[in-house]
Parts: C-alpha cells; structure tokens; sequence
C-alpha cells in the first residue's frame, strides 16, 4: 500500500520531506526501509542562517548532490530498486529536451528547487498538456485569508483529490521562468533537481 505523500512540520524541512514523498510515491510502505528514512533526514537541512542557527536556511545544494549519491549508494548495497540523478543550470528546465522533463515522461518524480518567497523544494509527479503537477510540503488552505495573493492566478491552481499524488498544477510557462516570484524556478544559477526511478517498474515493463 501507498502512503499519502506528507506536509512538512516546520519552516525548514521541505527538501527532506520532497524526498521522503518521493520514495513514498515510487514504493509501497511495506518495500521502504527504516534507515532510509532516517538517514535522509539526517542529512538534510544542513544549512545555517545569518544568525548562525543550524538548520534555519533549510537543504543546500551540496546535500541535495549529496544525497544523490548516498540514495545511489544505498540502493546498490541494499539491492533496493533506486535511482537517482541530480541535475543543476540549464539542465533544469521544464521543456522537451531536459532530462527532467523526460523523468516525469518516464515515470520518475523530481525533487526541484524553485520559490515560494524564499528557496522551496517541491515533488514534481507528472505531467498534463501545458501544466506539471507536483506536491508542495507546504500546507496551505485556499479558504484562508491569510492566503498570499500570488496564488489568486490561472497559472495555479490547487488539488484537493490525490493526496498520493498532486495538491498544484502549475503552468509550464510559469515554472520556466526566470524570476523568483511563487512556483517559478529563476534564473539558472538557482536551478537544481534530484530525480528519482523505481527501477522495479522499468523491469516490468
């Protein structure tokens, strides 16, 4: 059995959380293993704030890279059947010719990187005509009003229905860009995405 994918607990944890709800997608909750779990929040929200807080600036890069190859390394050593591959700069685009574009055309899920006020990790799950749709960790309520106006757009719009799945579909054109305003990936500099196989399915196929 699947799990619903999970939300985050604090301001920080959206990159260890996108990669747990990778695996979660990929793996019924009876194949994944506990060290695994523990290992990727571990690992993650490595960073420091200007205060000197541990953790208070989130997952870097270097992790996001790192835990490509841990994941890699454990599924080799455990014969569990992962694959991983981290792609940053131009690579990471939302187009054709990407190779991230062509994981969710395959099968496999993204943990990109793109802003939400601030640096965010979401989980990319699949594509539909001239949208993506993916799982931000971030809970939100549309009913609240509260609610950032950066929202109030066609370009997004929220799922309430796979909780296994999706909870936004963003246009494709919007993800693209390069500024830094909500679901929008920036300029390249800023670009990184750990995609993620279950390489089971491609036996299987």
């Amino acid at each position: 059995m699947k799990n619903p994918l999970n939300y985050q607990t604090s301001e920080y944890d959206c990159g260890p959380v996108s990669i747990l709800n990778g695996i979660r997608y990929l793996f019924e909750r009876e194949e994944i293993y506990p060290d695994l779990i523990k290992f990727i929040m571990l690992y993650c929200m490595d960073s420091y704030n200007e205060a000197g807080e541990p953790c208070k600036k989130g997952t870097s890069s270097a992790a996001m890279g790192y835990m490509t190859c841990w994941l890699n390394h454990f599924a080799q050593i455990k014969k569990f059947p992962l694959r991983c591959a981290h792609y940053s700069g131009e690579q990471v685009r939302l187009t054709p010719e990407s190779p991230v574009f062509s994981a969710l055309e395959q099968g496999g899920v993204v943990v990109l990187h793109l802003f939400l006020d601030v640096g965010h990790y979401v989980l990319l799950t699949g594509l539909e005509k001239d949208r993506v749709l993916f799982f931000d960790p971030f809970y939100e309520e549309a009913d609240d009003p509260q609610l950032d106006k950066e929202y109030d757009t066609h370009e997004i719009s929220f799922i309430w229905d796979q909780p296994k799945r999706a909870n936004r579909s963003v246009s494709l054109e919007r993800i693209n860009r390069l500024t830094k305003e909500y679901y929008e990936m920036g300029d390249y500099a800023f670009r990184e995405a750990l995609v993620m196989f279950n390489t089971a399915d491609d036996s299987e196929s």
